[in-house]
């Protein structure tokens, strides 16, 4: 029997096979995000010192380092790391995950984990973060989540649970403080920035099938609701041009500065 963690670690394994088509196909994050960054943290990504943990094919490492961050990422998976390697080869690049990583205390004025945190154990992940960030410092977890309130969307992923037997969109209910942080070392803000995007359809299905429910499914299985979700696409965008609405969501937490004399 497949325990809870085994399938997440194999889902989260599952991304190495597929990193060129992630890097491809999936979304980035808007300016807004950054903004509510620097908004939040009451200081500007230039010039800070940024971890960027399950930094993936660098997506967000590139936004960050665009705006003028000194950045390093920590990348646990051998594909996605030769990816972000491609694409950033100006960029350090570590090997290393959230549960224990492989920086040195109080060095970090941002640590930041975009699509990530959900991979990792936050009551060894929390802790990490704190011992590397220094006073004052700051934790950023986001996520891009479909914005389920627009028809289409509402519809699409109806049919994804009925298809996969899953309830995919809980994913985005649970992000929330208590579950980010069940130790509830962290105060954690919740801020909602909602964006769009228009791709071609075809990127549109592979964003879908770069999704680890769909790369640890039987490929046939996945492949038969991806040309069913072609039809259903193309009923509402005739031209193949789909408008992909996001809901990001992010929750950042700043520790706390020494007391001064």
């Amino acid at each position: 029997m497949t325990t809870p963690s085994a399938d997440r670690a194999t889902r989260a394994r599952s991304f190495d096979a597929a990193a060129a088509q992630y890097a491809a196909s999936r979304p980035s994050y808007p300016p807004a995000l950054f903004d509510a960054i620097e908004e939040l943290t009451g200081r500007p990504l230039a010039g800070a010192r940024v971890v960027d943990v399950g930094a993936g094919t660098g997506m967000a490492t590139a936004r960050l380092h665009a705006r003028g961050a000194d950045v390093i990422a920590v990348e646990p998976g051998d594909g996605m790391a030769a990816e972000f390697r491609r694409t950033l080869p100006g960029v350090p690049v570590v090997r290393g995950d959230g549960n224990a990583l492989p920086l040195t205390g109080h060095s970090a004025d941002l640590i930041t984990y975009a699509q990530a945190w959900h991979w990792t154990d936050p009551d060894r992940a929390v802790p990490e973060a704190v011992r590397v960030l220094r006073p004052g410092g700051a934790l950023a977890l986001w996520w891009n989540t479909s914005a389920d309130d627009v028809p289409w969307i509402a519809e699409a992923s109806a049919r994804a649970d009925r298809h996969f037997g899953l309830d995919l969109s809980a994913e985005k209910r649970n992000i929330h403080a208590h579950v980010a942080d069940p130790t509830g070392r962290l105060d954690l803000v919740r801020r909602v920035v909602r964006w769009s995007r228009h791709v071609p359809l075809d990127t549109h299905l592979a964003n879908l099938g770069s999704h680890s429910v769909f790369l640890t499914q039987d490929a046939e299985r996945s492949a038969a609701y991806l040309a069913q979700e072609r039809r259903h696409v193309l009923d509402v965008f005739p031209d193949g041009i789909v408008e992909e609405t996001y809901d990001l969501i992010l929750l950042l937490a700043t520790t706390s500065q020494p007391p001064t004399a």
